[in-house]
């Protein structure tokens, strides 16, 4: 998978859209009105790599494309994004675009939005709502996808395997889309094998922090552990901490598939420590700001708009960890 990330469309929608990395996205952002485009984006907060990457790149990219960009931080709480983008409805922003703590709980505050007539884009993750007309769009990975790429190597790694094999699993923040998400990609992809068994998940928020802890705790309660499946790198990078302290041989003695692909990762991969990682990829700056001005401009775009991502084995990641941008 190249490091340059192109955008798939989904099936029906006939719209180019440019790669995160590659469009131009420079000059006015509204040619000929002399108005400044003006975005309200909140993020979910800074509890990983791949989350301070992705502000950054966001910023990057609404300042190259000369977009006003009105930036929350929501420090993982729902109600400061819901704070945020009724904040941004009384600036009367032109987008609003968020990315969503949680799935659910949306629809009160999207109404308003949509009643003050300022279009709402979502990216990285998803809502549950069933009124799809609160939001034109959403960019962002496909999370089941990559659940589902962590569990078809599991399968194939364990081929020859027939006794059990015990996971423990980390899962991102209770009620996200990555973590709903994740985890049902990964129990799809292992259902049919008996021998897989997740002995104990619980949620680890994302964090480094918190991966540690939930592992120090898994290592106490299960006698034995084969596989470690983590929902993001921060959380894997955390247990890495706890087996080793354990007196374990993190990717040896516990096999350990993470999703994210972030600089550290690789590292850690480079050393042993990480099997196999999933990735996704944070820099939809470009995309994004491409995306609201279509979107001010009352152009058709697509309701889904997919990034593509690969997937990394220890050498892979050795090999790009020099030109790794995350």
């Amino acid at each position: 998978m190249s490091k340059r990330v192109a955008a798939s469309l989904v099936a029906g929608a006939m719209v180019t859209v440019l790669t995160a990395c590659g469009s131009g996205g420079g000059g006015s952002a509204d040619k000929g009105s002399g108005h400044k485009l003006v975005v309200g984006f909140s993020q979910v907060g800074a509890e990983s790599g791949w989350r301070t990457a992705n502000t950054k790149s966001i910023q990057e990219s609404a300042k190259k494309a000369g977009v006003e960009l009105k930036f929350s931080d929501a420090q993982q709480k729902q109600e400061n994004q819901i704070k945020a983008i009724r904040s941004f409805i009384q600036q009367k922003v032109d987008v609003i675009a968020f990315s969503p703590v949680v799935e659910s709980g949306w629809d009160t505050v999207l109404k308003e939005a949509k009643d003050a007539h300022i279009p709402v884009v979502l990216t990285d993750r998803a809502v549950d709502s069933k009124d799809e007309s609160l939001y034109v769009s959403f960019l962002g990975s496909d999370f089941v996808e990559e659940g589902k790429k962590a569990g078809d190597w599991l399968v194939k790694e364990y081929a020859n395997n027939s006794a059990d094999v015990n996971i423990v699993q980390l899962e991102g923040t209770t009620g996200s889309a990555p973590a709903n998400d994740r985890k049902s990609g990964f129990a799809d992809a292992t259902k049919g094998e008996p021998k897989f068994k997740v002995v104990a998940s619980q949620t680890g928020d994302f964090t480094r922090a918190k991966g540690k802890e939930v592992m120090q705790a898994f290592l106490k309660s299960q006698p034995k552990i084969d596989v470690l499946y983590a929902h993001n790198d921060d959380m894997a990078l955390g247990a890495i901490q706890a087996i080793e302290e354990a007196g374990k041989k993190p990717g040896t003695d516990i096999k350990i598939v993470s999703v994210d692909g972030v600089k550290d990762a690789f590292t850690a991969m480079s050393q042993g420590k990480i099997n196999y990682d999933v990735e996704c990829n944070p820099l939809l700056g470009d995309q994004l700001m491409d995306l609201v001005k279509k979107v001010k401009a009352g152009e058709q775009v697509p309701r889904r708009i997919k990034t593509e991502e690969g997937t990394f084995t220890p050498e892979q990641a050795t090999a790009a960890l020099p030109n790794r941008q995350y």
